[in-house]
């Protein structure tokens, strides 16, 4: 059982995701400016195409879309209004849920605000029994979630196939985004 201030911390968490799902058209961009990775020419030709699928009203799913063509991607969005059955049938459990999901050409997905950097790790070495990677909910200060100068630290989770998960990356600032 948790305790009473963990269930005080995941009850204040959810609350605030509920809130920016429900007002993520009023984000404010972040005006911290990242760089862009360095492409090779084979890299290039052969650039990552990302089928995104998310809901047909959500602003920081666009922001996240204009983030991953920034640092190497082409993604290609298909509106749906109900994601969950889409998402289960890919293997992500709810508690790894968040806005949108990005599948590669070898099927594998990103869900939520994954930074494109992690993206790019993962499909070079993809570890063997993985699915993907998953940033639940929605923290503040991930790509697409940025709001003023503020940032929730978090973890980006290695899913499995087994519906098991680890710890890919954890992120305490902005700029480790990048």
């Amino acid at each position: 059982m948790f305790s009473f201030p963990i269930k005080l911390t995941i009850t204040f968490i959810t609350l605030m995701n509920v809130s920016l799902l429900s007002a993520c058209s009023e984000i404010v961009p972040k005006t911290t400016v990242a760089t862009k990775p360095q492409v090779t020419k084979k890299e290039s030709a052969q650039q990552a195409i990302l089928d995104v699928f998310k809901s047909p009203t959500c602003s920081c799913c666009e922001k996240w879309l204009t983030h991953i063509d920034q640092f190497g991607f082409q993604s290609k969005t298909h509106n749906i209004t109900d994601l969950s059955v889409f998402k289960t049938d890919k293997g992500i459990k709810p508690q790894y849920r968040s806005c949108h999901t990005a599948i590669s050409k070898d099927s594998y997905v990103f869900e939520g605000h994954v930074p494109a950097k992690f993206i790019h790790q993962f499909l070079a070495k993809p570890p063997k029994n993985a699915i993907g990677l998953a940033v639940p909910a929605m923290p503040i200060g991930t790509p697409g979630m940025e709001v003023a100068d503020k940032f929730m630290p978090y973890n980006v989770l290695l899913l499995k196939d087994d519906g098991s998960y680890e710890v890919y990356a954890k992120l305490s600032n902005y700029q480790e985004q990048f």
